[in-house]
């Protein structure tokens, strides 16, 4: 009887890297339609803010025109941004039409920052 190898040929297909997700910043942008008491209250609710925290970035919002309000994955930043534009209008203001408004921008990040 003869016999026949057969030769397999393993190949390995390329590593796919695995890639952090990408990071986006919720932005706050500063308009004259909602006073302090207002931001505080809505970081407070939204986002947890601790009391004091919430008046510093109000602070940066005023004099800034935007603050820059957390760093997180896309899905979670999107869902803060709309809880920030649900938020509703600011009752100590009459002429207040609605929400403050936030944006989402890609975060920097430069991952060999943390090797430093």
């Amino acid at each position: 009887m003869t016999e026949t190898l057969t030769q397999t040929d393993v190949r390995q297909d390329e590593q796919t890297e695995t890639k952090q997700p990408w990071l986006w910043n919720v932005v706050l942008l500063d308009d004259d339609d909602h006073t302090y008491e207002y931001v505080i209250r809505m970081l407070h609710s939204v986002f947890a803010m601790p009391i004091e925290k919430a008046f510093k970035a109000a602070e940066t919002v005023d004099a800034d025109g935007r603050a820059v309000l957390l760093t997180t994955h896309k899905e979670h930043a999107e869902l803060k941004r709309d809880q920030v534009h649900g938020f509703g209008r600011d009752v100590l203001i009459s002429s207040c039409a609605g929400s403050m408004s936030a944006v989402l921008e890609p975060a920097e990040c430069d991952a060999d920052d943390d090797d430093d």
